[in-house]
């Protein structure tokens, strides 16, 4: 049991939540690409974001007895997190902090596509078919390098006034 839910029923939370962070996630990022401010749906992708990387955690409550990749990921993502949350909502994305938060909402947003795409081979072999992992994952790597490098050349929203 996991906050009073099956391993199953906690499974499908935290996948659903998982989802909901990456499709807002891939939309903010396209709107970055134009630099459309989207505020209630870029506060979706790092609330659900954070949701998805916090949750993971209660998978292996073992953190201190055994340091997994998994825990990496979700500690170096709730870092970038925390910093891309400072960057939006504390410095207002001024000045270099447009940038900072560009890039690590972004990489964030990476890092739980490349656990759906880890998680998505290891669980459908019907994957495992079409292509292998290792060239998927270089493929999306490869896509969020470009993507990322034009967000941080193209993102300049217009500011708010309070």
């Amino acid at each position: 049991m996991i906050l009073g839910m099956s391993l199953a029923t906690f499974t499908m939370v935290h996948v659903i939540i998982s989802l909901i962070a990456i499709v807002a996630g891939l939309i903010v990022m396209f709107g970055m690409l134009g630099s459309k401010r989207m505020p209630g749906l870029t506060a979706i992708f790092l609330a659900f974001t954070i949701l998805t990387s916090a949750s993971g955690f209660l998978f292996s409550p073992l953190l201190f007895e055994k340091l997994s990749p998994g825990h990496v990921i979700g500690i170096l993502s709730l870092v970038l997190l925390a910093i891309a949350c400072f960057a939006l909502y504390g410095m207002k994305l001024a000045g270099a902090w447009r940038w900072i938060y560009a890039l690590t909402a972004l990489v964030s947003l990476y890092l739980n596509v490349f656990v759906l795409v880890i998680q998505s081979f290891l669980k459908l072999p019907a994957l495992r078919t079409l292509a292998p992992s290792s060239i998927v994952q270089v493929v999306v790597l490869a896509f969020f390098v470009v993507v990322i490098i034009g967000v941080i050349r193209r993102y300049r929203p217009t500011p708010t006034y309070a």
